[in-house]
């Protein structure tokens, strides 16, 4: 079979769009497994974080499907849903839509670039959740705020939450970012464990000033990622919580692959998250696959030369992250 996409990213966070509404695809659900393991596998010729499914909805201008580089589907992906709401705005020429997602109907916009020739999308992220079960969390206890689970740290303290993706954040120093904890926590609540059944996106948050974090993610299926976009929102909201930032101001949110805003709303007792940032595209291509022989071929691939505007604001997000890891 042949397959046009597009491979993009959101802060660094890399996936690969597949175009359903334009295109007469029609893939079974083990197949969209096996494409994600295929396609988005490091060693091969295209390599990403996940593939995004593009597809027509009912009640919605689009909808988007979300598979991990593992073959798992995600509920939601913040910086994947900035590239869908860039694919459905230019297909429609929409500068405001609503994308439906797993766990709900998202409204996202387009705004003034970030940078000069930065494409830059705002997207909402919610539902918020707190109940353990929703993530599912095995503790004793509805819910977990700033505290600490003794499996997993003496000394980190936690808050749990999906928004909708299963999220663990801890506020750290830079002396924990520049040690292994966060791999070795991040590797035993993702491998068999009775915390975490299904897995859960760690994240280790460390306060820079007055509206601005550093974030660093290890997420479900996929490992250490430049940027999750629901972590990153997840993030913002928990400081917030402890009052280290403010609700509905700007919050600048450093990662390992470049620099997004969120702007965290409270709302008759409920939370939803502003998500603003990049949605960058890097090539078209035209592949060739051989599902059963797990083989591809990449017959055409033209580069859309937008990656070196959005360099310039990654020079500026990784002075900030090279301050903070030293200390």
């Amino acid at each position: 079979m042949q397959i046009d996409l597009i491979k993009g990213h959101g802060s660094g966070n890399d996936f690969l769009l597949i175009d359903e509404i334009s295109n007469a695809y029609s893939f079974t659900e083990k197949e969209r497994a096996e494409l994600a393991r295929l396609l988005c596998n490091r060693n091969t010729e295209l390599g990403a974080d996940g593939i995004l499914f593009v597809m027509k909805s009912q009640h919605a201008d689009g909808r988007m499907r979300v598979f991990n580089a593992d073959g798992s589907e995600a509920s939601m992906c913040g910086n994947g849903l900035r590239l869908v709401a860039r694919y459905i705005c230019e297909l429609y020429g929409l500068n405001e839509a609503v994308i439906e997602t797993m766990k709900a109907n998202l409204k996202v916009s387009k705004q003034a670039d970030l940078l000069q020739d930065i494409h830059t999308y705002q997207v909402e992220i919610s539902p918020v959740l707190f109940e353990l079960k929703t993530l599912p969390l095995n503790l004793n206890q509805p819910t977990l705020y700033n505290e600490r689970i003794k499996e997993l740290s003496d000394e980190l303290t936690f808050t749990a939450l999906a928004v909708p993706n299963p999220h663990l954040i801890t506020i750290v120093e830079t002396e924990q970012l520049q040690s292994d904890i966060q791999k070795q926590l991040s590797e035993k609540v993702n491998g068999p464990n009775e915390l975490f059944p299904d897995g859960v996106n760690v994240s280790f948050v460390k306060p820079l000033q007055p509206g601005a974090i550093y974030v660093r993610t290890f997420e479900r299926g996929v490992g250490f990622t430049n940027a999750c976009g629901t972590a990153m929102s997840a993030s913002s909201l928990v400081t917030c919580l402890l009052e280290l930032n403010e609700f509905e101001k700007t919050i600048n949110v450093y990662n390992n692959g470049g620099k997004v805003q969120c702007v965290v709303h409270q709302i008759a007792g409920e939370y939803k998250i502003d998500l603003i940032g990049n949605a960058t595209y890097l090539y078209e291509a035209a592949v060739e696959i051989n599902l059963k022989g797990e083989l591809f071929t990449i017959s055409s691939k033209k580069d859309l030369m937008e990656q070196h505007s959005y360099e310039k604001l990654q020079e500026v997000a990784q002075q900030v992250i090279t301050k903070t890891l030293k200390g």
